[in-house]
């Protein structure tokens, strides 16, 4: 992600990227920052971690980030790599900020092409991404 801001920063762009890492409160080891999917599947998965605990906050904290950010940009940028398997993935996350921008009326450019093998491919393609093939000239 970060060598993607880089490109769009030499070209001229204002950008702004989700934190990748969040602080770590004092009750899960403070001083420290953690990757959230990470310290999840570290720790019990996300079956160990009750609707009420308080990591959730730091979650929705991280959500709140990336509204806000959207809300800043006139568009944003899907970096879908392959995940899981899976080329041109977008996961959940990706997905939600998606439909934020969209509702915003955000442009939304997104690097490779969706995969097929994704269930809502169609909710994406409805949102009308420009789809950048690799290419971020084209932004």
């Amino acid at each position: 992600m970060e060598s993607v801001r880089d490109e769009l920063l030499k070209h001229g762009h204002e950008v702004k990227i989700p934190e990748l890492a969040l602080e770590v409160p004092e009750e899960f080891g403070g001083g420290k920052k953690i990757y959230f999917g990470q310290y999840i599947e570290e720790n019990g998965g996300i079956d160990a971690f009750p609707a009420e605990h308080s990591i959730w906050n730091l979650k929705e904290g991280a959500i709140n980030d990336h509204y806000e950010k959207i809300d800043w940009c006139n568009g944003i940028l899907v970096i879908n790599h392959e995940k899981k398997g899976i080329s041109g993935y977008v996961g959940g996350n990706t997905l939600i900020e998606m439909g934020v921008a969209f509702y915003l009326r955000k442009k939304i450019y997104i690097l490779n092409s969706v995969s097929s093998e994704l269930s809502y491919k169609q909710e994406i393609m409805g949102m009308k991404p420009v789809v950048l093939n690799n290419n971020l000239s084209l932004i």
